[in-house]
């Protein structure tokens, strides 16, 4: 049996890691994915947190070394004990036995902090909104969720802020995919918010040229820079343009066309489902990269990294189910 493919979301607190997720495991089924918390590795529970005045951010809180022997084990098809970390009352759990199955996603604060950690992802994904964006998001999310007042989680955002610059935003720079969503104008409803995407040269990405070429005047725009692209996908992209995009990824997927399906792109406010189209081409990217190592290692291969466009391209022509 080939190993698992692991992919790594890293970002800060509230940066919608498992919203982007969710789309994800959708499409690649429950049962295909072995979900892993990369912040159970915490050192101290909150209570000697606060003894210390540490903060979970800090790479001193974590096990990151245990952390990186547990993934290399994941990573070889063979089972962990993993710890666990409640966030209800800020203490540890009984650890949970975890076997890798075909794919293993793993989120959390430090995932590629080390360079022995980032060896263990194929795909690496860092979200990166503005934080006014974060701040929001946050705060909505731990009032409604976790009980804490706007108050309380503001002034934690506050005294978290020289770690997140410190330990957390430099991991955007060893990501292959760097996804920023942020408002197209100052006062915008978060529904239809842009997405930015920088898609680094680490992996071969698909070539999306011929379907934006022509995008400038729906705001649907790929700028080559060196060492990367960046693709600019407006909140408010008309229908048929997403759908042409998304097509187009599709198509090179030819192994992997049993898993479409119309579930990427949703996402709750409160109690209410909504569906965002840049939202669903940022995971169909995603998927792309994670189904297209699947089907490499499938064949042989140690990862999807390295190889040329038109290597990549005669390799996905193998027939092979992903």
């Amino acid at each position: 049996m080939p190993r698992p493919i692991m992919l790594g979301i890293v970002g800060d607190s509230g940066s919608g890691k498992t919203t982007i997720t969710r789309g994800i495991v959708r499409v690649l089924g429950q049962d295909q994915i072995t979900d892993f918390c990369i912040d159970d590795y915490h050192r101290y529970d909150r209570k000697q947190r606060a003894e210390r005045n540490i903060t979970p951010l800090h790479p001193d809180c974590n096990y990151l070394d245990i952390l990186a022997q547990h993934l290399e084990h994941l990573r070889a098809n063979n089972p962990i004990m993993k710890p666990v970390y409640r966030h209800a009352d800020g203490t540890f759990g009984a650890p949970d036995y975890l076997q890798p199955k075909r794919f293993v996603v793993a989120e959390g604060l430090l995932g590629f902090y080390t360079p022995e950690l980032r060896d263990m992802f194929d795909v690496r994904v860092y979200l990166d909104p503005p934080e006014d964006l974060r701040r929001h998001w946050k705060v909505q999310r731990d009032c409604s969720r976790r009980g804490y007042t706007t108050d309380q989680v503001l002034a934690e955002l506050d005294r978290r802020e020289p770690d997140s610059e410190q330990f957390i935003r430099p991991q955007r720079h060893h990501a292959d995919l760097v996804v920023s969503f942020q408002p197209p104008a100052p006062g915008a409803d978060y529904e239809h918010l842009d997405a930015k995407l920088t898609l680094r040269d680490s992996l071969t990405h698909p070539d999306l040229s011929g379907v934006v070429a022509d995008g400038v005047e729906d705001g649907l725009v790929l700028t080559e820079r060196p060492g990367c692209q960046e693709l600019y996908v407006p909140g408010k992209i008309p229908s048929e343009r997403a759908a042409q995009l998304e097509e187009t990824i599709w198509e090179k997927m030819h192994f992997a066309q049993h898993l479409r399906q119309e579930k990427l792109g949703e996402f709750t406010i409160g109690t209410e489902l909504h569906r965002s189209d840049s939202l669903a081409l940022v995971q169909l990217l995603i998927l792309y990269h994670v189904l297209t190592a699947r089907h490499l290692v499938s064949l042989g291969a140690q990862s999807s990294r390295g190889f040329e466009s038109s290597e990549l391209e005669e390799l996905l022509a193998t027939e092979q189910p992903a």
